[in-house]
């Protein structure tokens, strides 16, 4: 079975709250642009566009904001060309990181990456450097607000899922990208929220952290998503309870 990093299970909720601040919004549109440009702006013929505008609407992007991305990626608006890349590299403690990037200047944005990395003692490397560690799966996450946890375990199994863990306050499922719709609308025909579902690289073995080392990967994980051009965040880090449960109450 996969690792099931304690980002994953941290990162959902940080999502809702950068929305209130629009930093998710404009981070959500270049996704929903790239994907339209790529696959076409029919999310029922775009597996990709689809989960962008489902993480859209996770966090009550309006429809008119996902309606101007779709525009945008499918030639009906301006802008310049956006680049996709992936930069991986080592945190503190041997962690391992990857982020996932839309930029419009490279150039501009790799320095900057780097000096983060350098900021909280880790280092960006070469490409291919960490994302031997990850596998790229379906990836959903469900509050346990109750949840029979073997019960539920069964459904997503049945329904086509790799693997369940409880991860502090949440539930973690891991899939096959071909399966992860088939999953999500198994959860949600049962009338259970899903939070976040999406594609997302899971790391095959996981790091436990102590709390002086969790808090310090933390701060660079918190300082990556900020960027601008950093669409996502992965990593094999997990935190003693107590702090994962610290930082899952105040997000």
């Amino acid at each position: 079975m996969a690792g099931h990093s304690h980002w994953a299970s941290i990162k959902h909720k940080k999502g809702a709250a950068d929305a209130k601040k629009g930093k998710a919004f404009s981070k959500l549109a270049r996704m929903i642009t790239v994907a339209a440009k790529r696959g076409g702006g029919d999310p029922d013929m775009n597996p990709k566009l689809q989960l962008a505008i489902s993480k859209a609407r996770a966090v009550n992007m309006p429809k008119e904001n996902i309606e101007r991305a779709i525009q945008k990626g499918t030639g009906g608006g301006g802008g310049s060309e956006l680049f996709e890349c992936m930069y991986e590299g080592y945190g503190p403690h041997g962690v391992a990181l990857m982020a996932e990037i839309l930029t419009d200047n490279k150039n501009r944005t790799a320095p900057e990456i780097r000096k983060i990395f350098e900021r909280f003692g880790g280092n960006m490397g070469e490409s291919g450097c960490v994302s031997w560690i990850f596998e790229k799966k379906g990836l959903i996450i469900v509050n346990d607000t109750g949840l029979n946890e073997d019960e539920f375990m069964m459904l997503v199994l049945d329904a086509g899922a790799d693997d369940l863990q409880r991860v502090g306050d949440v539930f973690q499922v891991t899939c096959s990208q071909a399966n992860l719709d088939a999953v999500k609308k198994t959860i949600e025909g049962k009338n259970i929220k899903v939070e976040t579902a999406e594609v997302s690289w899971v790391p095959k073995n996981t790091i436990d952290l102590d709390e002086t080392a969790g808090r310090k990967v933390l701060g660079l994980m918190e300082a990556l998503e900020d960027h601008d051009d950093v669409q996502n965040v992965y990593s094999n880090f997990n935190l003693p309870q107590t702090l994962l449960s610290e930082v899952q109450a105040t997000k």
